[in-house]
Protein backbone atom coordinates (compact mmCIF):
# COMPACT_ATOMS: atom_id res chain seq x y z
CA UNK A 1 0.00 0.00 0.00
CA UNK A 2 1.31 2.95 -0.91
CA UNK A 3 2.27 5.52 1.58
CA UNK A 4 0.59 9.20 1.38
CA UNK A 5 3.03 12.66 0.96
CA UNK A 6 4.55 13.94 3.79
CA UNK A 7 3.87 17.65 5.08
CA UNK A 8 5.80 19.86 6.51
CA UNK A 9 6.59 23.60 7.02
CA UNK A 10 8.71 25.90 7.70
CA UNK A 11 9.98 30.27 7.08
CA UNK A 12 12.65 32.35 5.45
CA UNK A 13 12.87 33.90 8.94
CA UNK A 14 14.51 37.85 8.82
CA UNK A 15 15.69 40.57 11.00
CA UNK A 16 16.66 44.34 10.31
CA UNK A 17 16.53 46.79 7.49
CA UNK A 18 14.55 45.78 4.11
CA UNK A 19 17.08 46.73 2.04
CA UNK A 20 19.87 45.00 4.00
CA UNK A 21 18.21 42.33 5.82
CA UNK A 22 19.45 39.01 7.64
CA UNK A 23 17.97 35.81 7.67
CA UNK A 24 18.22 32.70 10.44
CA UNK A 25 19.51 29.21 9.41
CA UNK A 26 19.98 26.26 11.64
CA UNK A 27 22.34 23.56 11.79
CA UNK A 28 21.16 19.92 12.21
CA UNK A 29 23.67 17.67 13.55
CA UNK A 30 21.83 14.47 12.37
CA UNK A 31 22.20 15.81 8.91
CA UNK A 32 25.24 18.00 9.41
CA UNK A 33 23.81 20.24 6.98
CA UNK A 34 22.96 23.98 7.34
CA UNK A 35 18.77 24.47 6.30
CA UNK A 36 16.33 27.26 7.10
CA UNK A 37 14.20 26.50 10.17
CA UNK A 38 11.27 23.71 8.94
CA UNK A 39 9.86 20.58 10.43
CA UNK A 40 6.98 17.74 9.91
CA UNK A 41 3.29 18.51 10.70
CA UNK A 42 1.65 16.61 13.60
CA UNK A 43 -1.41 14.60 12.53
CA UNK A 44 -4.51 17.05 12.38
CA UNK A 45 -2.25 20.50 12.57
CA UNK A 46 -2.84 23.18 9.96
CA UNK A 47 -0.04 23.74 8.04
CA UNK A 48 0.02 27.49 9.23
CA UNK A 49 0.36 26.75 12.57
CA UNK A 50 2.87 23.96 12.10
CA UNK A 51 5.15 26.58 10.48
CA UNK A 52 4.69 28.80 13.65
CA UNK A 53 5.60 25.84 15.84
CA UNK A 54 8.61 24.64 14.03
CA UNK A 55 10.31 28.00 13.67
CA UNK A 56 10.25 28.41 17.67
CA UNK A 57 11.12 25.18 18.59
CA UNK A 58 14.21 25.63 15.90
CA UNK A 59 14.86 28.90 16.67
CA UNK A 60 13.34 30.22 19.98
CA UNK A 61 11.76 32.95 17.69
CA UNK A 62 8.46 34.28 17.52
CA UNK A 63 7.78 35.61 14.19
CA UNK A 64 5.06 37.56 12.36
CA UNK A 65 4.11 35.67 8.37
CA UNK A 66 4.36 37.44 5.66
CA UNK A 67 3.27 36.34 2.35
CA UNK A 68 4.13 32.45 1.15
CA UNK A 69 6.93 31.29 -1.05
CA UNK A 70 6.85 28.75 -3.14
CA UNK A 71 6.60 25.06 -1.70
CA UNK A 72 9.12 22.83 -1.84
CA UNK A 73 9.29 19.28 -3.33
CA UNK A 74 11.55 16.08 -2.52
CA UNK A 75 11.77 12.51 -2.30
CA UNK A 76 12.27 11.55 1.39
CA UNK A 77 12.79 7.89 0.76
CA UNK A 78 10.39 6.26 -0.85
CA UNK A 79 7.90 9.56 -0.49
CA UNK A 80 7.28 12.50 -1.68
CA UNK A 81 7.18 14.95 0.74
CA UNK A 82 6.19 18.78 0.17
CA UNK A 83 6.98 21.52 2.48
CA UNK A 84 4.97 24.93 2.54
CA UNK A 85 7.37 27.97 3.37
CA UNK A 86 6.53 31.64 4.47
CA UNK A 87 8.04 34.74 4.46
CA UNK A 88 8.38 35.76 8.67
CA UNK A 89 9.23 38.79 10.57
CA UNK A 90 11.45 38.45 13.64
CA UNK A 91 9.41 40.11 16.77
CA UNK A 92 13.09 39.86 18.69
CA UNK A 93 16.53 38.06 17.51
CA UNK A 94 17.27 36.62 20.35
CA UNK A 95 17.68 33.01 18.88
CA UNK A 96 17.67 29.54 21.26
CA UNK A 97 18.66 26.11 19.12
CA UNK A 98 16.71 23.43 20.78
CA UNK A 99 19.28 21.28 21.42
CA UNK A 100 17.94 18.89 20.10
CA UNK A 101 17.59 18.45 16.30
CA UNK A 102 19.55 22.08 16.01
CA UNK A 103 22.50 22.78 17.86
CA UNK A 104 23.18 26.31 15.66
CA UNK A 105 21.20 28.84 15.11
CA UNK A 106 23.04 32.13 13.22
CA UNK A 107 21.65 35.56 11.33
CA UNK A 108 23.32 36.18 8.28
CA UNK A 109 23.23 38.51 5.14
CA UNK A 110 21.30 37.20 2.32
CA UNK A 111 24.30 36.79 0.19
CA UNK A 112 26.73 34.79 2.75
CA UNK A 113 23.66 32.63 3.39
CA UNK A 114 23.16 31.54 0.06
CA UNK A 115 26.89 30.24 0.27
CA UNK A 116 26.23 28.69 3.96
CA UNK A 117 23.25 27.13 2.47
CA UNK A 118 23.78 23.23 1.85
CA UNK A 119 20.33 22.63 -0.08
CA UNK A 120 19.94 24.15 -3.77
CA UNK A 121 15.85 24.33 -2.86
CA UNK A 122 16.55 26.50 0.00
CA UNK A 123 19.03 28.97 -1.74
CA UNK A 124 16.05 28.84 -4.32
CA UNK A 125 13.73 30.30 -1.49
CA UNK A 126 15.93 33.12 -0.61
CA UNK A 127 15.79 34.09 -4.32
CA UNK A 128 11.96 33.75 -4.35
CA UNK A 129 11.85 35.96 -0.87
CA UNK A 130 13.55 38.94 -3.02
CA UNK A 131 10.66 38.80 -5.84
CA UNK A 132 8.39 41.00 -3.73
CA UNK A 133 8.53 43.30 -0.85
CA UNK A 134 9.82 41.83 2.70
CA UNK A 135 7.34 43.42 4.76
CA UNK A 136 3.81 43.52 4.07
CA UNK A 137 0.39 44.24 5.91
CA UNK A 138 -2.19 41.90 5.31
CA UNK A 139 -5.99 42.11 5.09
CA UNK A 140 -7.57 38.78 6.00
CA UNK A 141 -11.14 37.76 4.06
CA UNK A 142 -12.97 35.10 6.58
CA UNK A 143 -15.88 32.87 5.02
CA UNK A 144 -18.19 32.29 8.53
CA UNK A 145 -17.78 28.72 9.70
CA UNK A 146 -20.01 26.04 9.59
CA UNK A 147 -23.02 26.74 10.62
CA UNK A 148 -25.81 24.17 10.25
CA UNK A 149 -27.97 23.89 7.98
CA UNK A 150 -30.13 26.97 6.49
CA UNK A 151 -33.40 25.18 5.74
CA UNK A 152 -33.95 23.61 9.13
CA UNK A 153 -32.79 26.82 11.28
CA UNK A 154 -36.74 27.96 12.02
CA UNK A 155 -35.61 31.63 13.41
CA UNK A 156 -33.82 34.59 12.17
CA UNK A 157 -31.16 33.43 9.82
CA UNK A 158 -28.66 36.16 11.13
CA UNK A 159 -28.93 34.51 14.60
CA UNK A 160 -28.09 31.13 13.54
CA UNK A 161 -25.33 30.10 15.22
CA UNK A 162 -22.16 27.97 14.30
CA UNK A 163 -22.34 24.29 14.80
CA UNK A 164 -19.77 21.92 16.73
CA UNK A 165 -17.63 21.83 13.72
CA UNK A 166 -17.85 25.11 13.17
CA UNK A 167 -17.00 25.98 16.26
CA UNK A 168 -13.99 23.65 16.13
CA UNK A 169 -12.74 25.41 12.75
CA UNK A 170 -13.29 28.84 15.16
CA UNK A 171 -10.73 28.07 17.50
CA UNK A 172 -8.18 26.69 14.47
CA UNK A 173 -8.76 29.98 12.75
CA UNK A 174 -8.17 32.04 16.39
CA UNK A 175 -4.34 30.18 16.39
CA UNK A 176 -3.62 30.57 12.55
CA UNK A 177 -4.90 34.30 12.56
CA UNK A 178 -2.27 34.61 15.49
CA UNK A 179 0.24 34.08 12.50
CA UNK A 180 -0.48 37.34 11.31
CA UNK A 181 -1.41 39.34 14.48
CA UNK A 182 -4.56 41.41 13.23
CA UNK A 183 -5.29 44.00 15.58
CA UNK A 184 -8.64 44.83 13.71
CA UNK A 185 -12.16 42.76 13.36
CA UNK A 186 -14.56 43.41 10.98
CA UNK A 187 -17.37 41.07 10.84
CA UNK A 188 -20.80 40.73 9.37
CA UNK A 189 -23.45 41.09 11.97
CA UNK A 190 -24.71 37.82 11.73
CA UNK A 191 -23.82 35.37 14.44
CA UNK A 192 -21.95 32.64 12.91
CA UNK A 193 -19.86 35.55 11.81
CA UNK A 194 -18.78 37.16 14.31
CA UNK A 195 -18.64 33.92 16.27
CA UNK A 196 -15.91 33.01 13.86
CA UNK A 197 -13.71 35.54 14.97
CA UNK A 198 -14.09 35.63 18.72
CA UNK A 199 -11.82 32.99 19.83
CA UNK A 200 -9.94 34.83 18.40
CA UNK A 201 -11.21 38.20 20.00
CA UNK A 202 -10.73 36.96 23.04
CA UNK A 203 -7.22 34.97 22.87
CA UNK A 204 -6.12 38.77 21.97
CA UNK A 205 -8.40 41.18 23.98
CA UNK A 206 -10.01 42.56 20.88
CA UNK A 207 -12.87 43.70 20.07
CA UNK A 208 -15.05 42.73 17.23
CA UNK A 209 -16.72 45.29 14.73
CA UNK A 210 -20.28 44.85 13.35
CA UNK A 211 -20.85 46.19 10.23
CA UNK A 212 -24.69 45.34 8.61
CA UNK A 213 -23.20 46.62 5.04
CA UNK A 214 -21.05 43.24 5.14
CA UNK A 215 -24.10 40.74 5.65
CA UNK A 216 -26.37 38.57 3.36
CA UNK A 217 -29.27 40.59 4.92
CA UNK A 218 -28.02 44.10 5.08
CA UNK A 219 -25.14 44.04 2.15
CA UNK A 220 -24.80 47.67 0.85
CA UNK A 221 -22.42 47.19 -1.57
CA UNK A 222 -21.32 51.41 -1.51
CA UNK A 223 -21.08 51.02 2.09
CA UNK A 224 -19.10 47.58 1.87
CA UNK A 225 -16.70 49.33 -0.49
CA UNK A 226 -16.15 52.03 1.46
CA UNK A 227 -14.95 50.18 4.14
CA UNK A 228 -13.12 47.90 1.96
CA UNK A 229 -10.97 51.38 0.79
CA UNK A 230 -10.13 52.13 4.26
CA UNK A 231 -8.94 49.08 5.59
CA UNK A 232 -7.09 48.83 2.51
CA UNK A 233 -5.30 52.24 2.86
CA UNK A 234 -4.81 51.08 6.99
CA UNK A 235 -1.53 50.65 8.15
CA UNK A 236 -2.69 47.91 10.12
CA UNK A 237 -3.39 44.25 9.79
CA UNK A 238 -7.11 43.55 9.60
CA UNK A 239 -9.79 40.55 9.69
CA UNK A 240 -13.23 40.67 7.39
CA UNK A 241 -15.56 38.20 8.13
CA UNK A 242 -18.32 37.62 5.82
CA UNK A 243 -20.77 35.40 3.67
CA UNK A 244 -19.94 33.41 0.49
CA UNK A 245 -22.53 35.45 -1.34
CA UNK A 246 -20.60 38.66 -0.36
CA UNK A 247 -16.96 38.02 -0.12
CA UNK A 248 -16.45 37.67 -3.78
CA UNK A 249 -17.78 40.98 -4.41
CA UNK A 250 -15.50 42.07 -1.25
CA UNK A 251 -11.98 40.58 -2.99
CA UNK A 252 -13.13 42.08 -6.33
CA UNK A 253 -13.48 45.51 -4.54
CA UNK A 254 -9.66 44.65 -3.05
CA UNK A 255 -8.41 43.77 -6.13
CA UNK A 256 -9.90 47.39 -7.92
CA UNK A 257 -9.10 49.07 -5.49
CA UNK A 258 -5.57 48.41 -5.48
CA UNK A 259 -5.18 47.29 -9.30
CA UNK A 260 -3.68 44.47 -8.14
CA UNK A 261 -4.38 40.70 -8.97
CA UNK A 262 -7.30 39.57 -10.10
CA UNK A 263 -9.62 38.59 -6.71
CA UNK A 264 -13.32 38.49 -8.67
CA UNK A 265 -13.50 35.20 -9.39
CA UNK A 266 -12.23 33.77 -6.09
CA UNK A 267 -14.67 31.54 -3.77
CA UNK A 268 -13.61 30.61 -0.82
CA UNK A 269 -15.37 27.34 1.62
CA UNK A 270 -16.83 27.67 4.81
CA UNK A 271 -13.97 28.55 7.46
CA UNK A 272 -11.45 29.49 4.70
CA UNK A 273 -9.79 32.53 4.35
CA UNK A 274 -7.69 34.19 1.94
CA UNK A 275 -4.62 36.66 2.87
CA UNK A 276 -4.15 39.89 0.40
CA UNK A 277 -0.70 40.98 1.52
CA UNK A 278 0.03 44.54 0.68
CA UNK A 279 2.66 46.58 0.23
CA UNK A 280 3.73 50.28 -0.16
CA UNK A 281 4.39 51.69 -3.80
CA UNK A 282 8.52 52.63 -3.76
CA UNK A 283 8.87 56.02 -2.28
CA UNK A 284 5.57 56.76 -1.04
CA UNK A 285 5.26 58.20 2.46
CA UNK A 286 1.94 57.50 3.41
CA UNK A 287 -0.40 54.58 3.22
CA UNK A 288 -2.64 55.57 0.68
CA UNK A 289 -0.93 53.98 -1.98
CA UNK A 290 -0.56 50.18 -1.09
CA UNK A 291 -0.82 47.48 -3.55
CA UNK A 292 -1.34 44.06 -3.36
CA UNK A 293 1.55 41.93 -3.69
CA UNK A 294 0.12 38.52 -3.46
CA UNK A 295 -3.36 36.71 -2.72
CA UNK A 296 -3.22 33.12 -0.73
CA UNK A 297 -6.36 31.31 0.25
CA UNK A 298 -6.77 28.45 3.10
CA UNK A 299 -8.94 26.31 4.58
CA UNK A 300 -9.77 24.88 8.27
Amino acid sequence: MAMGMIRAAGAVVWRGDEDDPEVALVHRPAYADWSLPKGKLKRGEHVIAGALREVREETGLEVVLGRALPPVHYMHGDRLKRVDYWLAHALDDRVAADGDEVDEVVWLPIEEAQRRLTHRWDRGLLRAAGAAPLPTTPLILVRHALAGSRQEWKGDDDLRPLDERGRAQAEVLATVLGAYRPAVLVSSHSRRCTQTLMPYAERHGLEVREETALSESGYDPRKAERLMRELLAAPEAAVVCSHGKVLPELLGMAGQALRGVRTADHTLPKGGFAVLHRAMHPGATDPGPARVVSLERYTT
